[in-house]
């Protein structure tokens, strides 16, 4: 299953120390990873065939059980007690996110089963801030559990080393462990947790402290880390590997992580509601989806499947949440769909995340389009923080973070500098700001786009 020498198993039973015996929560997470080790190989056919399979027992479930989805299902003409096949499956319409949020406990099953376990309640307030309440079971959350197993294998993690956390909705913690999907089969070094509210040098600080061999964070505070490190000189000489997740991984945020820590990125795909979509490839920067987990869609705006190069919204169906199945649920978020990736596995590629519709920009024709907006060695030194928020079709505000007033000619620079990121001349406004907060959901947004689509014309 890739375990490395130093990946023994911790054995639950007393008296036995080698060969581990682990505990049921233990062996359930290693069939999964048996499992796992022999479906990421297979051919794209079987794997969806086997997908089919399950989504008919998902189908039969919903039918039964939740009354929005039997009517949903009868009204596309999907028969659940019958095979079923893309196409068909096609005729669905799409859930959205203010579906869910409408329908609240319409869409929970009205008999969960039993050996599912105990129901999961997910809280997210999302980038737009606006709540969603989505429930699933033990069992659902298992996977999620066995595919941060997976991530962890994929990239040949050393268990013995430290992890240091900053992420949202935590308090400042040190734990023995790495956490659930570890501690019930491996023994790991410490770790420790530090919530993101906490300002950047004082995160600094505190990683000098803890001096870890892995950190996890949202990719937009890990490019203010690397920033600051290397204005301040700061490095983190155990460091071994940078892990990003909860955002759209900048442009530059590879280039930042080795000019600062010498070290690379492995960030991962993943939505509160329906947990790991997509993790990155042990030896390219693509992601694989999570297909054991998961039916992904990536649509273009007729709703059909894009072809690899295109990009499509992403459209997930859960098919292991028996408490509140997701059906075609459309996220809001876009991705590229790539092509079979040379590593051998059969699970669909997507080559970039590229964020949610919020953070495509619209052109005075209508086009959207998300803009290459790289880490700008900004035109003035002393501007620490960017944000652009569009307004119109025809302008954008810079909103900034300075150490001191910008001069005539640095903030002409600037303009410039912003209209050559974003590909079009735009009138720019320029407004100095304190500090640039991140939102309730904690997800920072380079950019942010105020205007109302009219379609969905994607340049």
């Amino acid at each position: 299953m890739g375990f490395a020498a130093s990946h023994e198993l911790k054995s639950a039973v007393f008296g036995v120390s080698w060969p581990g015996i682990p505990s049921p929560e233990g062996a359930a997470l290693l069939a999964l990873q048996y499992q796992f080790e022999h479906s990421q190989w297979l051919p794209l056919a079987q794997i969806e065939a086997k997908q089919f399979r399950q989504l008919r027992e998902v189908l039969a479930h919903a039918a039964q059980t939740v009354p929005y989805h039997r009517d949903r299902l009868r009204a596309a003409g999907i028969d659940p007690d019958r095979d079923i096949d893309p196409a068909a499956f096609a005729r669905l319409p799409l859930l959205t996110r203010r579906d869910v949020q409408r329908q609240g406990a319409a869409l929970l099953s009205q008999a969960p089963p039993r050996g599912h376990g105990e129901l999961v309640e997910h809280k997210t307030s999302g980038s737009s801030g606006e709540p969603l309440r989505v429930f699933g079971t033990q069992l659902d959350t298992n996977f999620w559990l066995a595919q941060t197993l997976r991530d962890h294998l994929w990239h040949r993690r050393e268990f013995a080393g430290k992890l240091c956390a900053i992420r949202s909705r935590v308090n400042d913690m040190e734990m023995r462990g790495w956490g659930p999907a570890t501690d019930a089969l491996f023994a790991t070094g410490p770790s420790a947790l530090l919530n993101i509210r906490a300002d950047p040098a004082q995160q600094l600080e505190w990683l000098q402290q803890h001096n870890p061999d892995y950190l996890l964070s949202h990719p937009t505070n890990l490019r203010e880390l690397a920033r600051l490190s290397l204005r301040e000189g700061v490095k983190l000489p155990r460091l071994r590997q940078v892990r990003s997740f909860g955002e759209a991984l900048p442009h530059d945020l590879r280039t930042l992580c080795r000019e600062a820590w010498g070290v690379g990125v492995v960030d991962v795909y993943s939505a509160e509601e329906v947990g790991y979509i997509a993790l990155q490839c042990p030896g390219h920067e693509h992601y694989h989806l999570q297909s054991e987990h998961l039916l992904i869609e990536i649509l273009d705006p007729a709703g059909r499947p894009c072809a690899p190069g295109a990009v499509g919204r992403v459209v997930v169906t859960t098919l292991h949440n028996f408490a509140m199945p997701l059906l075609r649920y459309a996220l809001d978020d876009y991705a590229e769909v790539g092509a079979a990736c040379a590593c051998g596995r059969g699970l669909p590629v997507l080559t970039r995340i590229l964020g949610r519709s919020r953070n495509m920009l619209t052109l005075p024709d209508g086009r959207r389009y998300w803009p290459s907006f790289p880490e700008m060695r900004y035109a003035a030194a002393s501007i620490r923080q960017l944000q652009i928020i569009q307004h119109t079709r025809g302008m954008v505000e810079a909103r900034f973070v300075a150490e001191r007033g910008l001069q005539a000619e640095e903030e002409r620079a600037l303009i410039a500098a912003i209209r050559d990121a974003l590909g079009y001349p735009f009138a720019v406004t320029l407004t100095p700001v304190a500090e640039i907060r991140r939102p309730p959901s904690m997800k920072y947004e380079d950019i942010v786009s105020l205007v109302a689509a009219d379609d969905e014309t994607v340049a």
